[in-house]
């Protein structure tokens, strides 16, 4: 085996070990919060041993700084369908069924979010300011583009991206909520189906695009 080939493999085995560490952390952090939780847990809930997250990432807060990294960073891919070349309905339907499928697969990454915001976004704040601030210019340039040519009616194109946050994100942030009032124990997948069509249905409507 080669130098290279060995590196290599280490490599994988680094990637693959963070990424465990981190879904842990993840999952962590959305049911005790920052302070809450301990290397310690995110070890056993990694089912790697501690000295393994001291190793890759060195303390809690930066492993929390990982964290949050990656959840804005899955989160603002989906954005990736809203462009000049699209078609205006597609892509926003695409958007939000997107949003609506990481509410779903990811409730514990919403939870986390929504907590750093609601304590003043101490660590992201920056992140906010800069990434996800540009990232929606860039994005209302193309809706405003849309509007202009009469493919979709006059909307606050900035506004429309905090309706489809909060209209998405409710329904991860505030599951317990949601499935009480429907008398589940949990959002099923057929529940999660007609919530998305749901939001999908009004937020087209509200931009002129229905069928």
């Amino acid at each position: 085996m080669t130098k290279q080939t060995d590196d290599a493999g280490q490599g994988q085995i680094r990637q693959s070990n963070e990424r465990v560490i981190l879904a842990a952390a993840e999952a962590m952090f959305a049911r005790a919060g920052f302070s809450g939780t301990t290397m310690a847990a995110i070890a056993q809930a990694s089912e790697l041993p501690k000295a393994n997250l001291h190793y890759y990432f060195g303390s809690k807060e930066a492993i929390y700084r990982a964290v949050l990294a990656r959840i804005l960073n899955d989160w603002l891919a989906p954005a990736d369908a809203i462009h000049s070349e699209a078609d205006p309905r597609t892509a926003i339907e695409q958007y939000i069924r997107a949003k609506m499928a990481l509410s779903k697969q990811r409730p514990d990454a919403s939870k986390v979010f929504a907590n750093e915001l609601l304590h003043g976004a101490p660590l992201v704040k920056e992140l906010l300011a800069t990434e996800l601030r540009k990232l929606v210019k860039a994005k209302v340039a193309v809706l405003q583009a849309w509007m202009d040519q009469g493919r979709m009616a006059q909307v606050d194109a900035t506004h429309l991206f905090f309706t489809i946050w909060a209209a998405t994100q409710t329904y991860a942030d505030f599951d317990v909520q949601v499935s009480a009032v429907l008398g589940h124990n949990n959002l099923s997948a057929k529940a999660h189906a007609r919530s998305t069509e749901h939001v999908v249905s009004l937020i087209l409507r509200g931009c002129g695009l229905s069928q």
